[in-house]
């Protein structure tokens, strides 16, 4: 895969500082000593280091804290302090997640967080049980663990996210799916696209995928058996991919997404940021009533929260919605392609990688 400007300094994300900065309190509820730097082990293996900026232990909680560092990413969480205080729990096993000051909790449904928990997201959960795993299994602790992630000044900065619209209330997410902030350049990123379609047409490569996400683009090359060298690394910018494309053909390509970007495709946006597009959900239930769906269904889509709510509800009725999504994701990418020589599919993935939805031209 052809990587984004190295020129553009990458950073961490929320939870990749908020698993850091738990790490390191816990050591220090357990030992006495906090580390500094820390290092953790993000979700591709990656090891890195973060500094403490701040640190607190008393005989029954630790906390430490980290400044988000975006890179050059215009991230509103940039400089903002990532503080975790640990306690031990010895009437209970494993490890409860809290929110603090300044990061919300979730007060609706259709996110991959339950109703009345905290907004920390499940791979930045993992990293921190695992992070804590770690200096458990060194000490021999294993009583129960309590993690509280506060942001000072979140709940003003949560006022420049979707946060409030999407039922998370308080405070910002704890976020990321590989703990690396990718720098958001338009012009650096394409560039990227246009130079990975250049390096497959030398390498006479027929075949490309060019995914939304880190889980669909696994879930496209596991499915095809395609290389890295064929995966396109399209983000959110699949009209310049197609644009691209159209200009300079590769015979059969895999538009591989998540069910809300590949909706907002099927929609006719060609730029898939939630900054510059969103979720018609008049649209989708509109293509429910073409399916047939029955009148409570409908009903639900209208009233959904997201587009991830919308999924489980047609996924409960057995209403084939992501099927005739990715038809219409299809069909928008055919017009810019225009008459152009490539076969286009188009598939749907859930959060886990699961094919939801699928369309295709072979």
């Amino acid at each position: 895969m052809v990587e984004p400007d190295v020129s553009l300094r990458r950073g961490w994300t929320t939870g990749a500082c908020a698993t850091a900065a738990a790490k390191a309190a816990f050591t220090a509820l357990l030992t006495g000593q906090f580390p500094d730097p820390v290092e953790i082990v993000l979700p591709k293996g990656q090891r890195v280091s973060f500094a403490i900026a701040k640190e607190h232990l008393t005989k029954v909680s630790a906390m430490a804290a980290v400044i988000k560092d975006a890179g050059d990413d215009p991230d509103v969480t940039h400089g903002a302090l990532v503080e975790v205080t640990v306690s031990i729990d010895e009437s209970s096993s494993g490890i409860t997640f809290r929110s603090g000051k300044g990061v919300g909790t979730v007060t609706k449904a259709g996110l991959p967080i339950g109703v009345g928990e905290p907004a920390i997201n499940p791979v930045p959960r993992e990293m921190i049980k695992r992070a804590i795993m770690e200096v458990s299994q060194t000490t021999n602790n294993l009583s129960g663990v309590v993690v509280e992630i506060s942001i000072p000044g979140g709940e003003e900065i949560a006022l420049k996210t979707w946060n409030p619209r999407l039922g998370i209330v308080g405070g910002l997410s704890i976020l990321g799916t590989t703990g690396v902030v990718v720098p958001f350049s338009c012009s650096a990123w394409i560039h990227s696209i246009h130079r990975g379609i250049d390096v497959a047409r030398a390498n006479n490569v027929v075949h490309v995928g060019a995914c939304t996400g880190s889980t669909s683009e696994a879930a496209v090359r596991l499915k095809y058996e395609l290389p890295e060298s064929s995966m396109l690394d399209m983000g959110d910018f699949v009209g310049g991919t197609l644009k691209y494309l159209r200009r300079y053909p590769i015979e059969r390509i895999t538009i591989g997404g998540g069910f809300a970007k590949l909706s907002k495709l099927g929609q006719g946006n060609l730029d898939l940021h939630s900054g510059r597009s969103q979720i018609d959900l008049d649209w989708l239930a509109a293509l429910a009533i073409r399916l047939s769906a029955k009148d409570k269904a409908i009903q639900q889509i209208y009233n959904a929260n997201t587009a991830m709510e919308v999924l489980s509800i047609a996924l409960k009725n057995k209403i084939p919605l992501a099927n005739l999504v990715a038809t219409e994701a299809r069909t928008i990418a055919m017009g810019v392609l225009s008459k152009t020589p490539v076969a286009v599919e188009v598939l749907i993935f859930d959060r886990s990688g699961e094919l939801v939805g699928s369309a295709n031209g072979w």
